[in-house]
Parts: C-alpha cells; structure tokens; sequence
C-alpha cells in the first residue's frame, strides 16, 4: 500500500511538470487541478520563449475527469494571455458541458479568451488583485481587406459574446459596451476589470482565495 502511494504522487509530480495538473488523493474529497495559463497554443506552435497551454492536452484531460468515477470535482486555475480563439473555446464548451462540479479560479488575470474559460466553470472565482482583460477578436498576420472577412471577425465575437452573456451574469449589452470602450486601453479597444469591478458586473460569481474556492467546490461536491 505504500508503495502504491509513493508510484501515485510520483505520478503526480510527473503530470504537474508535464501537463500542469495534479489529482489530489488526501484532501477531504478527490478533485482534480487543472492550470490554464500563459498563451492558449491552438493549431498553430508558438515560440519555444512564450509560456503556453496546449489545448490538444487539456481537451482528453477532462473528458478523464467527466469519465472518472473516482474524481469528485474540477478546479481550473487560470492566468491567461490569450492565444487561439477557437482552442480556448473549444476547451471553455467542454468545460461548461461537464455534469461533475466544476469551479474556476482567476489569479493574476483572466485576458481575452481567457474570459469564456474563467466563466465556463459551474462557479467562477477571481482574485482581489487580479483582473479581466475584454477586448475583441483579433488577429495577427495577412488580413484581407473584404468584407467577408470583416464578417468572419463579427461572427466569431457573437459567438464567445453568446458564451460569455450564457454562462454568466453579465449583460449582453453590458458585455459589447466593456468590448467596444475607447477611452481606457492604449492602442486599442476593450476594457480592464479588477476583481471587484468584475464581479460587480456579473461576469464572475465571487471573489476569493484559494481556501474559499475549494470550499466551494467540497459544497458543490457534497450537495450533489
């Protein structure tokens, strides 16, 4: 038996190096840790230097965790940057489709796409002195001028707006007014939330620490 707990924490150890995530095994309910941070890396590999979430990792990673019948709950730390739109929503679906309890947690700052991740959990929790960053899609690289493409941009931000106004509180108008604001950062459109602010605007559900968020998950886990 104890070998078999010093195999499972090596385990452990290797899926945080490797992967980011941990199963916790000695807590008051089996759960497990996911991080999201840095640059979603989406179809296209980025540069050795960035810091970077493979989603091709994370998209097996919780269907394990929705097929386990050992895994109680799923915490998802996030401190995004951004990165491949469609990867990040893709991963923000699946989440938001989970039946097991699900809470996210935003440290440091939840940026662009790594809004519909913070809100996909089943209850979202950011730090006092972290943020979320709203701004557009965008793009880097060859744009062609024509309307098609204009169009392509619009559809693609209806479709996280949809997610974001579904699977939170926030207004949809509320929502497109913080995307479009002028007036706030330098050489672009959007807006910057601290904690408080994003809270008070129905974006996330409540702001905490770490002791407060597993609390919340062990509820959730418990009343179900």
């Amino acid at each position: 038996m104890e070998n078999e707990e010093k195999n499972e924490k090596k385990n452990q150890n290797g899926d945080i190096k490797e992967l980011g995530s941990i199963e916790t095994f000695d807590g008051r309910h089996r759960i497990f840790c996911l991080t999201v941070i840095g640059e979603i890396e989406g179809h296209s590999i980025l540069p050795e230097q960035s810091k970077t979430t493979k989603y091709e990792h994370i998209l097996p990673q919780l269907v394990a965790v929705e097929e386990s019948s050992e895994i109680e709950g799923l915490l998802i730390l996030l401190n995004t940057i951004g990165g491949d739109v469609e990867a990040g929503l893709a991963i923000a679906e699946l989440i938001s489709g989970m039946r097991k309890p699900s809470v996210s947690f935003v440290l440091g700052g939840g940026h662009s796409i790594g809004v519909p991740l913070a809100v996909s959990a089943k209850h979202s929790f950011i730090a006092p002195s972290a943020t979320m960053t709203i701004h557009p899609v965008r793009t880097n690289g060859l744009v062609i001028g024509v309307p098609q493409m204009m169009n392509h941009f619009t559809r693609m931000q209806e479709r996280i707006t949809d997610f974001v106004v579904k699977n939170s509180k926030i207004e949809k108008n509320k929502f497109s007014e913080l995307l479009m604001n002028t007036g706030e950062l330098v050489t672009d459109v959007g807006s910057v939330l601290s904690g408080q602010a994003a809270v008070e605007t129905g974006l996330i559900d409540s702001l905490g620490s770490l002791s407060e968020v597993i609390d919340c998950l062990y509820g959730m886990i418990e009343s179900n």
